[in-house]
C-alpha cells in the first residue's frame, strides 16, 4: 500500500489536522481521512509512516462494531466501496481513500476529551510525582508508576488546538456542560474503558489508558466520534511484560519518540519544527508495530479495503 501524506478530495475541506483531512459530503455527513502523517512532541514529521492511516480507520471501525457500549457511534462507512456508493464524486477516488477513510454523522464535539486511566502513566505519573494529585484531586500516597487504579478513573481533559490538553476534574466538566452530559460522558466511558479493557486482556493487551470524543447529533443524542482505542489515542501494553514501578514497553510510536529524544539528549535537535529525518528503520519499525496491533486485537492481519 503507498503510503499517503495528505489527500485532495472533490469534496469541500473543512480541516486539516495532524493527522487527518475532514471533508464535508453534505448538510449531515462528513469524511474523515487518516493519512499516513505521524507527529511527535507536538510536531509532524516530513516522513508517512506505511499503513498507519489505514490502521486507525480499521482499529476504530473494528471497536465501532465490537463494543455494545460504542452504540450509538457516527460511523456510516469504512469499506471504500460502501463509501464510494453512496459518495459517488469519489469514484475516481477510490485507491486514495481506500481503508484510511470513514463516512461519518456530523456532529457537535463535546469539548472534553474524555480520558479514562487505568493505569497510572504519562501526564498522570509526571503530576503525581510532583504533588501527589492527578488534576489537582489527591490520589493514594505511595502509588508508583504504572500501577494499577481499582476502579478506573475517569480523568477528563481539555481539547488544545496547540500543544497539551489539560487534565481537569469531573466538576469543571459538570460546571462548563451541565451534571446530566457529564454523568452521561464519564459513565460511557467508564463503560467502554472496562468492556475494552477486557475484550484486550484474551488477546495479551492491556489498555492502560485512553481518550474517547463525543458529540450531539441533530437529534440531541450523544455519540461516540472520532477515532476509538487506537495506538494513537490509547497506550497498549503487551501483558506478559507488565512490571510496575517503571515505564512499560508499548505498541504505538515509540520507535519514533525513543530516536527524537535521543537527538533532544545530545542536543541534536531543540524538539521545535521542523523536525529531523526519520531514518528508513524508524519508519518501518513503527509501521509493523502500528501493523501489529491491529493484528493482535482483531485476530487478523490488516486488510485494506
Amino acid at each position: 500500500m503507498t503510503a499517503v501524506l495528505r489527500t485532495d478530495l472533490p469534496l469541500p475541506l473543512v480541516r486539516r489536522g495532524k493527522v487527518r483531512e475532514v471533508y464535508r459530503v453534505d448538510d449531515t455527513r462528513l469524511l474523515l481521512v487518516a493519512s499516513d502523517r505521524i507527529s511527535a512532541f507536538d510536531v509532524v514529521m516530513h516522513e508517512a509512516v506505511p499503513d498507519k492511516g489505514a490502521v486507525l480507520t480499521q482499529i476504530s471501525a473494528f471497536w465501532f462494531s465490537r463494543l455494545a457500549a460504542a452504540q450509538p457511534h457516527h460511523c456510516l462507512a469504512s469499506d471504500a466501496d460502501a463509501i464510494v456508493k453512496a459518495v459517488p464524486s469519489l469514484a475516481a477516488h477510490r485507491a486514495e481513500i481506500r481503508g484510511r477513510a470513514m463516512l461519518c454523522v456530523e456532529t457537535r464535539p463535546v469539548a472534553f476529551e474524555c480520558v479514562v486511566r487505568g493505569y497510572l502513566s504519562g501526564s498522570a505519573w509526571k503530576e503525581y510525582q510532583q504533588s501527589g494529585t492527578l488534576a489537582g484531586e489527591r490520589l493514594a500516597s505511595g502509588l508508583r508508576e504504572s500501577d494499577q487504579f481499582d476502579p478506573p478513573i475517569f480523568s477528563p481533559a481539555t481539547k488544545a488546538d496547540v500543544g497539551h490538553d489539560e487534565n481537569v476534574t469531573f466538576a469543571t466538566v459538570s460546571a462548563a456542560l451541565g451534571p446530566q452530559l457529564a454523568a452521561q460522558l464519564r459513565d460511557r466511558s467508564l463503560s467502554l474503558y472496562r468492556e475494552a479493557q477486557a475484550y484486550a486482556a484474551q488477546r495479551g493487551i492491556i489498555i492502560a489508558d485512553t481518550k474517547f470524543e463525543f458529540g450531539l447529533d441533530a437529534a440531541g443524542r450523544l455519540l461516540l466520534i472520532d477515532e476509538v482505542l487506537t495506538p494513537d489515542s490509547s497506550r497498549f501494553w503487551p501483558r506478559d511484560q507488565y512490571a510496575p514501578g517503571k515505564s512499560q514497553p508499548s505498541y504505538d510510536k515509540q520507535p519514533v519518540r525513543d530516536y527524537l529524544a535521543g537527538l533532544r539528549t545530545r542536543g541534536a535537535w531543540n524538539g521545535e519544527a521542523p523536525p529531523p529525518p526519520l531514518p528508513d528503520a524508524v519508519v518501518t519499525s513503527t509501521s509493523e508495530r502500528y501493523r501489529d496491533i491491529y493484528r493482535r486485537l482483531a485476530g487478523v492481519p490488516l486488510e485494506v479495503r
